[in-house]
């Protein structure tokens, strides 16, 4: 039988709340979202997840993003909200055109379906990630702290929020070479652009107007690929405003997630 993702889940006994999945990024595990936990699990039922190759799902593989999305469906709560940062983000997408009827809403954080600058298309330039390549093969644990800095870059609280990116990481165990390195190539190469007019779920998409890896214009060019899309974008927030503005990140997602009508203005200025 093959090996299942690891999963926490907190919160109300089951049946009651809704449904929240929590899908982590690039080089992280599940204990991103511990900060979190006891706010959420006071009002939802929170489902956490290590992506496959990461964490306690060192066990799992999942060389593509459809592979690692039907990984996490497979034990996933039907009807579920799901939440993904950065390449988890690119992950949540793919499961909602795999199984729209089990993804009840969608939120993506710091996340782009095309991470690599293409043309007039911003992004991380390929030669980027082609040095984090190189550098996984010689040093996995420092490329992988060299990526925690350069997503706080530009974040008011950066010594901060890298501090607590890296005990998290370190609360469990480390993500597979091989993991990390389907990672990168997922960053490089997925391009899910073409087929975002088959998400037909309510939507959000949050960003940092500060951050390095998803800049802001994806998130104006955005609006017209996913115009029935609702967008939030925290102005001094970098790619993590979860960790550097927590209290607006969750009075964000509480109000998308108990509103059936919903409408998010195009920035806070946080």
């Amino acid at each position: 039988m093959a090996a299942s993702v690891y999963w926490q889940t907190f919160g109300p006994e089951s049946g009651q709340g809704s449904d929240l999945v929590l899908i982590h990024g690039w080089g992280m595990n599940g204990a991103v979202w511990q900060h979190l936990i006891p706010q959420l699990s006071a009002q939802y039922r929170v489902h956490v997840v290590d992506m496959p190759g990461y964490g306690h799902s060192a066990d799992v593989a999942a060389d593509s993003v459809s592979a690692m999305a039907q990984a996490i469906l497979a034990d996933a709560p039907a009807q579920a909200v799901w939440l993904g940062w950065s390449l988890g983000g690119l992950v949540a997408k793919q499961a909602s055109l795999l199984a729209p009827d089990r993804i009840r809403k969608l939120i993506t954080v710091a996340s782009s379906p095309c991470f690599a600058a293409n043309g007039r298309w911003r992004g991380i330039q390929p030669q980027v990630l082609r040095d984090f390549q190189q550098q996984l093969r010689d040093d996995f644990a420092l490329t992988v702290e060299r990526f925690m800095a350069l997503q706080a870059m530009g974040s008011p609280t950066a010594r901060q929020d890298i501090k607590q990116l890296k005990q998290a990481v370190l609360s469990r165990p480390q993500p597979t070479p091989s993991a990390l390195a389907a990672g990168l190539e997922m960053l490089a190469d997925v391009d899910l652009r073409e087929a975002l007019s088959g998400i037909r779920q309510p939507w959000l998409r949050m960003y940092g107007r500060l951050d390095g890896l998803v800049p802001a214009k994806v998130a104006a060019d955005m609006d017209q690929l996913a115009p029935d899309s609702h967008k939030m974008v925290f102005t001094k927030a970098s790619h993590a405003p979860f960790i550097s503005h927590p209290e607006d990140f969750l009075h964000t997602l509480k109000v998308f997630m108990n509103e059936e009508s919903f409408s998010a203005p195009a920035t806070t200025r946080v």
